[in-house]
């Protein structure tokens, strides 16, 4: 069964008060930026990992999950605020900004493998041993429910609101939004990483390589079920270039002061390259939707 919203619903209920609600910055006329960089960990991220967590029976073993970054930061960042384990796998093309994040957030690091799918094996296999509760990144149901109250938020902040853009890796993002709101969702993705748009194409998940500038947060080589599911014909797929995404993170750092990863810049690319327009007199929400990068490198 498709995720619903009714599900979202229940998600923003269940982590009120534990999320922040990110603010939105009119970037131009009918043009919004959802400063989801500003949220809790850094990322959306921490929206889906408290749902997973605050619904399920916790074991003694904790958490576990693996991440090119983002999740684990959430995942890490909620287990300490729940007073739990969290054991987080990433791999090696993990920035070390992100990596030095969740070690500060207490939680206990193994880097291996080339890229998330090698990391996600491992965690696995070290899931079965402890008992520990897995949080996958984007194929949980209450993971996905969780990245969707993003919508929600969004609708009540930009009355009218007819399309939200988002970067997609394995969907749970743009699955959520979609599960959540009845407007056009638009999903961007670097062209080396084409692993929405492929699944869509073939209308099931299928195996996509992983290389350029958003690897380490939107790496995903196969689609969420889930998120699938739910976009399959109910959302519009774009690629950019990974020169589009580095000059958009210029442009969002230059002209509006907005520190975000390559990844946090990806929706803006497929704006300001024209790799998609809006239609004429709608109004448009594109999610910035990670901050977990060096400053020293935004200029």
């Amino acid at each position: 069964m498709r995720l619903t919203r009714d599900e979202v619903i229940d998600a923003a209920s269940a982590i009120g008060g534990r999320v922040r609600r990110t603010p939105v910055a009119e970037a131009a006329p009918g043009v919004w930026l959802k400063l989801e960089c500003l949220q809790h960990s850094g990322s959306f991220k921490v929206r889906g990992a408290f749902n997973r967590i605050l619904a399920a029976d916790l074991p003694a073993a904790g958490v576990i999950a693996a991440s090119g970054g983002n999740h684990g930061l959430a995942v890490a960042y909620a287990a300490r605020a729940l007073g739990i384990r969290a054991e987080i796998f990433v791999p090696e093309v993990c920035a070390a900004v992100k990596i030095a994040g969740l070690r500060a957030l207490g939680a206990e690091v193994v880097v291996t493998g080339a890229i998330y799918a090698d990391a996600l094996d491992a965690s696995r296999k070290r899931a079965a041993e402890t008992g520990a509760l897995e949080l996958h990144a984007y194929d949980q149901r209450e993971v996905v429910a969780g990245q969707g109250t993003l919508a929600l938020e969004l609708e009540e902040q930009i009355p009218g609101l007819d399309t939200i853009v988002v970067a997609a890796g394995g969907g749970g993002l743009a699955g959520g939004v979609r599960a959540a709101f009845g407007g056009e969702v638009v999903v961007v993705e670097p062209e080396l990483i084409p692993t929405i748009h492929e699944a869509l194409s073939a209308r099931q998940p299928v195996q996509v390589n992983v290389s350029g500038v958003g690897a380490d947060a939107l790496g995903a080589s196969r689609a969420g079920q889930i998120a699938l599911d739910v976009l399959q014909d109910r959302a519009t797929s774009v690629l950019v270039t990974d020169e589009a995404i580095i000059e958009a993170r210029r442009t969002l750092w230059r002209d509006h002061r907005i520190a975000a990863e390559h990844a946090g810049a990806a929706a803006y690319a497929a704006l300001l390259s024209g790799a998609w327009e809006p239609a004429p007199g709608t109004t448009t929400a594109i999610v910035v939707c990670g901050s977990n990068t060096d400053p020293a490198t935004l200029a």
